[in-house]
């Protein structure tokens, strides 16, 4: 496809009016236990430990339950710009409080212009994925001062990247917070809040006990780890966030009937008691690098199929949730003292039912595997043995790991049949600074085209990451530059390669407008068809596709003289294009 010069400063500007969306657009918190970006080859050591969440008490104990006013501030101000996700199964204080800060903003013209400047931020700011869009305030909230301040409790480079793309909804929502009294109404509902802990705190801590006994380990002291389950009822008993900063452990749950999702929980308390038992013995682990060559191809997240310890840390945590899950089976006892001859029909019910009971451990186990978690049936073998030994965990763990027959191993994952789409993880590792392709965002989003493509060609080049996200940006990059060839090729690239619906819609409509400014409007069509069909489920992805297919994409009314003179520093500012141009809502 050609392009004129002046065609191509034309898009190329727009681009430039749009890459305020860059860094939101593709950003992806680093999954579990990333060991900072090593290659497989390099032997995997511990994270360093960034600065810990603002609400982590240096005195306090290792282990906590809590609730936060911060958090519960932001939940405010999301629950009353629209996110009402689980509000008829949520706890009914949640309903209780919508109702107070509602009527509390309509007695005040400030609040309620503040309320409007909130909503606006929050839609301008949705995340390249819904599951995102959460987890981003998740992740500020964490690292903000309590009311009245609501600050940074870092400096902005020492924050989780996910949280930096929100944090200036904070003053915003310091104003909104004063002119509706919003703590005056948290001391209101403090009670209600105190009756929640005082619910959970038993089955946490029949978790914790059961875990711990399971794994023979000691109860927790303090060893500069913390595991801190956070609640707030305001958002949707759904959503469970889970992520570890250095090695604080935080897990964010809304609880309904006294109840919260435990066994995502359950399943972040299993990362905080193993991942220091098999980071400990990384050097020892690399034998197992072969088994990133067998899941190359499975849907997995990248950390998996790249780092060796993340994949043995998921495998085996799958493996002991298999061997320790409710099958529903009840297992009848085989009477003592009677005679052998009349045992014999309550020996074969025990063994009906053992068996049943076997069979949907192994059941999930071969799911675990299908899913790319390839060591999980080693692990669970291991496990049988370790069950019936009085040695814990952390005695027994580099045994499993040292006495790894890696052929054999190796050869029952070859056997594995991947399924096509996987599941992720509760848990994400947030990282203190970007870097790769989240610093690649971060370029892009300031203008920086030429280093953001450095960055993805480098990825892209040493396998460093994921091919798909690679490539979107290196369109992006391409597309600010005027290289509207290579933008093209890029975006058909993420097409091939990516299986996430936001990211593969919007390339085809980036495609399509590319197509529509050459006048090649069949195409374009079927471009803006084509992100229809992927089915990203989010408004405004529909709305840009819908309207590429009622309407040409045009280009913004402005001169730009046609006289060969490409330096931008010459012009005037291009006029930002209406949404959504080129940018969903959200990343503009």
């Amino acid at each position: 496809m050609r392009f004129s010069p002046r065609l191509t400063r034309l898009l190329s500007s727009v681009a430039a009016c749009s890459l305020a969306l860059s860094f939101a657009f593709a950003q992806k918190p680093v999954k579990a236990t990333t060991p900072n970006g090593q290659t497989p080859s390099a032997a995997p050591k511990m994270p360093p430990k960034p600065k810990p969440p603002a609400l982590v008490d240096p005195a306090g104990p290792a282990i906590s339950l809590q609730y936060s006013e911060t958090l519960f501030d932001i939940a405010v101000a999301l629950n009353a710009c629209g996110y009402d996700n689980g509000l008829e199964e949520s706890d009914p204080i949640r309903k209780h409080i919508r109702e107070e800060v509602n009527e509390a903003t309509a007695q005040s013209a400030a609040a309620r212009e503040d309320r409007d400047q909130l909503c606006q931020f929050i839609d301008m700011h949705h995340s390249l994925e819904a599951s995102k869009d959460l987890a981003q305030y998740i992740s500020l909230s964490l690292y903000v001062t309590p009311p009245p301040d609501l600050a940074p409790s870092v400096d902005l480079a020492d924050m989780p990247p996910d949280s930096t793309q929100v944090v200036e909804i904070l003053p915003i929502l310091r104003k909104f917070a004063q002119d509706i009294q919003l703590h005056a109404i948290f001391v209101a509902n403090h009670a209600a809040y105190d009756e929640i802990i005082n619910q959970l705190h038993t089955p946490l801590t029949k978790m914790i006990v059961d875990t711990n006994t399971y794994l023979k380990v000691p109860a927790s002291t303090y060893d500069g780890s913390r595991f801190l389950v956070v609640v707030e009822p305001l958002l949707s008993p759904a959503e469970t966030n889970a992520r570890v900063y250095g090695t604080d452990y935080v897990v964010v749950a809304s609880p309904v009937g006294g109840t919260i999702r435990m066994q995502e929980v359950r399943h972040t308390y299993l990362h905080y008691e193993i991942e220091p038992l098999l980071y400990a013995r990384a050097g020892a682990i690399d034998r197992l690098l072969p088994f990133l060559k067998v899941v190359r191809d499975a849907p997995l997240d990248f950390v998996y199929r790249s780092d060796i310890v993340s994949l043995v840390i998921e495998s085996m945590i799958l493996s002991i949730e298999a061997r320790t899950m409710d099958t529903g089976v009840t297992i009848p006892p085989i009477p003592a003292g009677q005679a052998l001859n009349t045992l014999e029909p309550a020996y074969r019910e025990h063994q009906a039912a053992v068996q049943r009971d076997s069979a949907i451990r192994e059941k999930l186990v071969a799911k675990d595997m299908a899913q790319g978690y390839v060591l999980t049936q080693y692990f669970y073998n291991q496990m049988i043995p370790f069950e019936k030994g009085p040695v814990g965990l952390k005695d027994s763990i580099g045994e499993m790991v040292y006495g790894m027959d890696v052929e054999q191993e190796v050869h029952r994952a070859k056997n594995v049949q991947f399924v096509e789409e996987g599941t992720a993880d509760v848990l994400s590792r947030t990282s203190s600074k970007p870097h790769g392709l989240d610093l690649a965002e971060q370029d892009l989003s300031k203008g920086d085209a030429g280093n953001a493509s450095m960055l993805a060609q480098t990825a892209l080049k040493e396998h460093t990451a994921e091919p798909a996200r690679a490539n979107f940006i290196l369109a992006r990059a391409s597309l600010l530059q005027g290289k509207i060839e290579d933008a093209e090729a890029a975006f058909q690239e993420t097409v091939r390669l990516s299986s996430d619906p936001r990211m593969l819609a919007w390339s085809h409509i980036y495609l399509g407008r590319i197509l529509d400014v050459e006048d090649n409007r069949d195409k374009a069509v079927t471009e803006y068809n084509a992100a229809l069909t992927v089915r990203d489920g989010q408004p405004d992805t529909k709305a840009a596709a819908e309207k590429g297919i009622k309407q040409p994409f045009a280009l913004p009314r402005h001169e730009v003289p046609d006289d060969g003179d490409d330096d931008p520093s010459s012009k005037s500012p291009a006029p930002k294009p209406a949404a959504p141009a080129t940018t969903p809502p959200g990343q503009r």
